[in-house]
């Protein structure tokens, strides 16, 4: 199932999240290359992503892991914020930057462009803190947008439960869209990166960094009582019009 759009209209103009996603593709093409080059998209993974086993100091040649791609002794902590505007792929950041302008449009909506900045990389700090705390001593670098997204996701199933999200199916021949309740896609989506976290664990890990996207959804949930301004979200699930005196949290903060 893949997410094609939402039946939730905005009030304020989304100027956080497009920032956030001029920030990764920013990054993709001038510090990553734009993965036209191996070695400058590799450069860049060791050099800014996230290495449980540099940040615990539990890598090395004795660990379960091995010797893994990179040199350790980087950036170690600043990488946890630095790894979050990373990505592996054009695929990658594609289906990143998809999700997030989805469902982070309506989310900065709710909170103001600051506050919602803040909860942001909140959330991807959780999620990176999430994969070092279970995979403390592999040397893989973790890259991407999508633990702080699933932050934002998380944040979405609480504050719009009920909002039509037009999801495109696809079964062998068989391919159409149908309106799911938000509730429904992001409780699958969740439910579906719980199951694969535990059968990544049990595998042995590497690839997709599936606990980081539970610890950001959870996080999400978490932290959005404290971020989201309530006059504006009742007033979105009424579907009522409201003027720019009456957010009170709008704007930058």
């Amino acid at each position: 199932m893949f997410p094609l759009y939402d039946e939730n209209p905005t009030e304020i103009y989304p100027l956080a999240t497009l920032l956030l996603m001029g920030a990764c593709v920013g990054t993709w093409v001038y510090v990553q290359g734009a993965g036209f080059s191996e070695e400058a998209l590799m450069a860049s993974v060791c050099r800014y992503g996230a290495i449980p086993a540099e940040l615990t100091g539990h890598g090395g040649a004795d660990s379960p892991w091995g010797e893994g791609p990179c040199s350790l002794g980087g950036l170690r902590w600043p990488t946890l914020f630095t790894s979050m505007f990373l990505h592996g792929s054009w695929m990658h950041l594609i289906g990143n930057l998809w999700f997030l302008w989805i469902f982070g449009n309506n989310v900065e909506d709710s909170m103001g462009h600051g506050r919602y900045l803040v909860f942001y990389l909140l959330c991807g700090l959780a999620a990176a803190l999430t994969h070092v705390g279970y995979e403390a001593s592999s040397p893989l670098p973790m890259v991407g947008a999508s633990g702080a997204i699933s932050g934002v996701m998380g944040a979405y199933l609480l504050l719009y439960p009920r909002v039509r999200v037009y999801t495109l199916f696809i079964l062998l021949v068989f391919i159409r869209i149908f309106p799911l309740p938000a509730w429904f896609f992001l409780g699958y989506w969740f439910l579906l990166q719980l199951a694969s976290s535990t059968a990544a664990v049990e595998g042995g890990g590497g690839g997709v960094a599936f606990l980081a996207h539970v610890g950001g959804f959870v996080a999400g949930m978490v932290l959005v009582p404290w971020f989201y301004n309530p006059v504006l979200v009742r007033a979105k699930r009424r579907k009522v019009r409201i003027s720019r005196s009456e957010l009170r949290g709008g704007g930058w903060w």
